[in-house]
């Protein structure tokens, strides 16, 4: 049996998480507009499929994501791994689909569930799609503790976690994509964390800036590292619990393996992070905004593995992009945009940083020992334990 669950604050309340404080939920839900839905899918053996430990995770970037975008940018830490559209994201900057993230054999029914909702909701008069959509399907491999092979993912997932997805707090843990993930040896999964940044508005009424309130959250699916790297506010927990019991969890949990195995050494896990905020990016602000999460992921003990997918995205809700049919020949400006000065985002990289990395330990600490393919067990990390470690340190 796991320890009950909490959040990182409510295991460690002294634990320094950055200068800048939470939103109301503490995920990326405190976006306004930014929507998620998480389903998991577990199956016991049932004919030539095994168990089955998997999911979807769908975030909106608004509920009207088709006609209404966002600019985006991505970041590519190591490329082990997918994320479907982000041509079109270096080609325009422009997000206009839902963002999923589940399994690598998933891809496929993701993109197609995205396509249905589509074709469902926006055909022509004459029951026509006359436009283009790229969608942007992200993944993680779960295959140590679920039968990929089963194509458990369907398109309906995708469609029904379109509809259903809510502005509530984020589901943790063993949810959505994150259902079998892995993280340093322990159960991973599904994490998310916010932040608030006081900032400058100009006021045209006026002539003068205001102070305005922008967010950021974040939304992570973790899946990589090894028990030795892994760090909770800098301490070296993971070594720690093996020089005080011997034991170690294995990267990827493959029971009775050396960690040297040619399995293990072949593939080490990956993370997709999500971050999404409130203030006026344009793409290239938005590309650096997602190099920073790699900040937070090196604080607890990534560091981008030859076989691992680290895949960062952000996108900002400040524009409504207009959709539809491409334009005509003649070069045309149809809506004025807020920019974010260069000189003062410090204050954004920053708060992506400490977000993605709390992200990653409410993952951990949300996360529950689960049982899966082939009767592999992989345990929860062990909170009464981290705070004893932790002890001395805060």
């Amino acid at each position: 049996m796991s320890s009950p669950r909490a959040r990182i604050r409510e295991v460690l309340p002294n634990l320094y998480l950055g200068r800048y404080q939470p939103g109301p939920l503490n995920a990326l839900t405190d976006i306004p507009g930014v929507l998620v839905h998480t389903v998991s899918i577990i199956q016991e053996p049932l004919g030539s499929a095994k168990e089955v430990r998997t999911g979807v995770t769908t975030i909106l970037p608004r509920k009207d994501f088709f006609n209404q975008g966002c600019y985006a940018g991505y970041f590519r830490f190591n490329g082990a791994g997918e994320m479907t559209g982000v041509h079109w994201l270096d080609e325009t900057g422009l997000l206009n689909t839902p963002i999923i993230i589940t399994n690598p054999f998933a891809v496929g029914a993701a993109y197609t569930g995205i396509y249905e909702y589509c074709v469902r909701n926006y055909k022509n008069s004459r029951s026509i799609c006359d436009w283009s959509l790229i969608p942007l399907v992200a993944e993680t491999f779960d295959g140590i503790l679920s039968d990929i092979s089963a194509f458990s993912v369907q398109p309906d997932h995708v469609v029904r976690g379109i509809e259903k997805a809510s502005g509530d707090a984020v589901q943790e843990g063993n949810t959505g994509g994150g259902t079998g993930m892995i993280c340093h040896g322990f159960k991973g999964g599904t994490g998310s964390s916010s932040r608030l940044v006081e900032g400058l508005e100009f006021d045209e009424s006026s002539g003068t800036t205001k102070p305005v309130t922008y967010g950021l959250g974040t939304l992570v699916q973790c899946n990589y590292g090894a028990q030795r790297d892994l760090r909770i506010g800098g301490i070296p927990v993971g070594r720690l619990f093996m020089e005080g019991d011997g034991r170690v969890s294995k990267s990827m949990g493959w029971a009775g393996e050396s960690a040297t195995s040619s399995t293990e050494s072949k593939r080490d896990g990956s993370i997709i992070v999500v971050i999404a905020t409130s203030a006026p990016l344009h793409p290239i602000q938005l590309q650096r905004l997602a190099k920073r999460a790699t900040v937070g992921l090196a604080r607890v003990g990534g560091w981008g593995s030859n076989g691992s997918g680290d895949i960062f995205l952000a996108f900002s809700t400040a524009h409504e992009i207009p959709g539809g049919p491409a334009g005509g020949s003649r070069p045309t400006v149809s809506q004025k945009i807020s920019i974010l000065e260069d000189r003062s985002i410090n204050a954004l990289f920053e708060a992506a940083a400490d977000a993605v990395e709390e992200a990653i330990y409410n993952a951990l600490c949300m996360a529950e020992t689960m049982v899966g393919l082939d009767g592999k067990r992989v345990e929860a990390l062990d909170l009464e334990r981290v705070k004893k470690t932790m002890q001395k340190y805060l």
